[in-house]
């Protein structure tokens, strides 16, 4: 089975400084249809402008991955970490029993694109944690790089669930296969551009859900520019 999830069919809110679209209920968007896809509870695309940001606030029990699409993100949080995030890096920050943190715009001048997603862990009141590492581009150019798995596996930050998330960059015509095993679930959302799945074509903002499926799946890049996939490998 294959689920769509158009960009525009997502929740939105404005907040003058944050513009945001939710790809599951999230804040004040709330739509019992999508609460989530397995353990992964928030893919949210946000734009901060200059000087805007989440002031301290605090989380628990969940596994925090930023993915910088364009512009700067500056976090701090109570266990001392602290960075500035620019494209090509992804920060993970497992809330555990309980962190704070905060969130701004790290350049005075541009709006800042950036993913922020949510997975639930498969434990509770851990210690948390927080990493952040640059992703060369090139290593994703034509082919899938791991940006997170199981405790690290295969070179991507180490989340606490049996979840990975793959980036795969394709220059327009440029394939790659995904391949599905039924035992497992899967989501693919575009992070940017274009790109052909199978016969759909997708455009930032969309998705698809992946259930029951054994297959190899084939992603063409599209348009004129590059596109840039994620692809969420889930435990059913």
């Amino acid at each position: 089975m294959i689920i769509e999830r158009p960009s525009a069919s997502r929740g939105h809110a404005n907040h003058g400084w944050l513009d945001s679209h939710h790809t599951f209920s999230f804040a004040n968007y709330h739509d019992p249809k999508w609460m989530g896809f397995g353990p992964l509870r928030v893919i949210n695309e946000d734009r901060v402008a200059p000087g805007g940001g989440f002031a301290p606030h605090g989380h628990a029990n969940m596994e925090i991955i930023s993915v910088v699409l364009d512009g700067a993100l500056a976090h701090k949080d109570s266990t001392g970490s602290e960075g500035v995030l620019r494209p090509g890096e992804v920060q993970w920050m497992s809330a555990g029993h309980g962190v704070r943190h905060s969130e701004y715009n790290g350049d005075p001048e541009q709006t800042t694109h950036f993913l922020q997603i949510w997975i639930q862990p498969d434990r509770v009141n851990a210690e948390p944690a927080y990493e952040q590492r640059a992703f060369e581009r090139d290593a994703r150019r034509g082919r899938w790089d791991t940006f997170a798995s199981p405790e690290g596996r295969d070179g991507g930050l180490p989340i606490r669930q049996d979840a990975s998330l793959l980036a795969v960059v394709l220059e327009p015509r440029a394939t790659v296969e995904a391949t599905m095993d039924d035992s497992r679930a899967y989501w693919l959302h575009v992070a940017a551009g274009t790109v052909h799945v199978g016969e759909r074509t997708l455009q930032a903002g969309d998705a698809l859900g992946f259930v029951d499926e054994s297959s190899q799946v084939v992603l063409q890049g599209a348009g004129e520019g590059e596109a840039e996939v994620l692809l969420f490998d889930l435990p059913r």
